[in-house]
């Protein structure tokens, strides 16, 4: 039905931009590899015969008119940017899967009545602000002159990188959609993990997504000399964090169900003869139930607590996002297995323990994701890999979903 050949023949030349010496891809965004990728797509959707454009957070945005133009629009899509050293898949797949079902419309003849647009969403990774979803945040409406404060490694801000690529930061409100004019959103992506590939099964029906906490922690402690300072007067902030650690993983490991990551991990001054007198990390956590993981924050803050009164150290804590579960429509999930019923492919049904632009989505419209196989589970990663066969599976899930989300003619 789709051309399964394009898909990935596009997914492989897109992941040449870049591509690092690793073999990983890092395209973060307000970058000139991100610029370049943006280009790369936008010519893709013309070929399509899509009307291109890009809205004032940088997503950029290709539309099919459907017979009825004021219809509500059905949105899919999904982001470009990538973390270090990622893998071709990640968000790459939903962009060029959705242009494919609309280029495969176009060469099939077929009309809908309602309009279909791809959106590639700008900064769904975070990876350069710390603060992610920020394309699909501008389109619901959720970002503050706070937000574009938000400072990259070498200090730079997000309105001054927004600047730099030619967009103007006070007019992010023109990127917001009204409810009343999307009908839904629908989300193809890698699965990310091991589940499909447990099952022996290409395709996955997303149920939900978890919820997820980003926190940035300060320990803050007292800087001493290394050799003077015995160890029963010390106020090592390193060790105190260490502990910390200890904890978070522990208490996530008791519910079965929630998982949590300590991913970055500063220590200062950072001398091999001083005691660390500050630490800063990261905390991502993460459920399906919001109540569960709500029960884990407290106890691991619980435990924090104590740590500090027994070391003399303090702690300083930063929300960085904070956004609740996500649940797919059950409309959306008859669809996506009436697809699955029709191609002749088995399915499984499985919440995403990763984050994806539609937790934003599902603010103005309903949601759906389709998942596919990951080999061994692994993302963010040089080695993440898909077949062209699972890419295909996907795509054409997409293409029935989407013709009957937006009708055909």
């Amino acid at each position: 039905m789709i051309n399964k050949e394009r898909v990935y023949q596009r997914l492989q030349e897109l992941g040449k931009i870049g591509l690092r010496e690793s073999g990983g891809v890092t395209r973060h965004a307000f970058t000139a590899e991100h610029r370049t990728s943006k280009d790369l797509v936008a010519e893709y959707m013309r070929q399509a015969g899509l009307s291109v454009r890009e809205d004032a957070v940088g997503n950029l945005i290709g539309r099919r008119e459907g017979r009825d133009p004021h219809a509500p629009v059905v949105l899919t899509g999904s982001h470009i940017d990538t973390v270090c050293d990622g893998g071709i898949f990640d968000g790459g797949l939903g962009i060029i899967g959705g242009i494919e079902v609309l280029q495969t419309l176009k060469e099939q003849g077929i009309e809908t009545q309602h309009p279909i647009e791809v959106y590639a969403f700008n900064d769904e990774e975070g990876s350069r602000f710390s603060f992610s979803m920020f394309g699909s945040r501008g389109v619901i409406g959720d970002l503050s002159p706070k937000d574009l404060e938000m400072k990259d490694k070498a200090g730079m801000t997000v309105a001054q990188a927004m600047s730099e690529q030619g967009f103007d930061s006070v007019k992010i409100q023109e990127a917001i959609r009204a409810k009343e004019e999307l009908k839904a959103f629908v989300e193809l992506h890698i699965e990310q993990g091991k589940v499909l590939e447990r099952n022996d099964l290409s395709v996955g029906i997303v149920t939900g997504i978890v919820n997820e906490l980003w926190m940035k922690i300060v320990v803050n402690g007292e800087a001493g000399h290394a050799g003077a300072t015995p160890m029963n007067l010390r106020q090592d902030a390193l060790v105190a964090a260490a502990e910390m650690v200890q904890v978070i993983e522990s208490e996530a490991k008791k519910t079965g169900s929630t998982v949590a990551t300590v991913g970055r991990f500063n220590v200062f001054p950072g001398g091999i003869n001083i005691i660390p007198g500050r630490v800063e990390f990261t905390l991502d956590l993460r459920d399906i139930s919001q109540e569960v993981s709500d029960q884990v924050e407290a106890a691991i803050f619980k435990e924090i607590e104590r740590i500090c009164q027994e070391r003399g150290v303090q702690i300083e804590t930063e929300i960085l996002q904070r956004i609740p579960p996500t649940p797919c429509s059950q409309e959306f999930q008859l669809a996506a297995k009436k697809a699955c019923q029709e191609i002749g492919l088995k399915y499984f049904c499985l919440p995403s323990g990763a984050g994806h632009d539609a937790m934003q989505m599902v603010n103005i419209c309903p949601i759906g994701m389709i998942f596919i196989r990951s080999k061994d589970g692994i993302s963010h990663n040089p080695a993440e890999w898909s077949s062209m066969e699972d890419c295909a599976d996907g795509v054409n899930v997409l293409y029935h979903v989407l013709l009957d989300t937006a009708v055909r003619i």
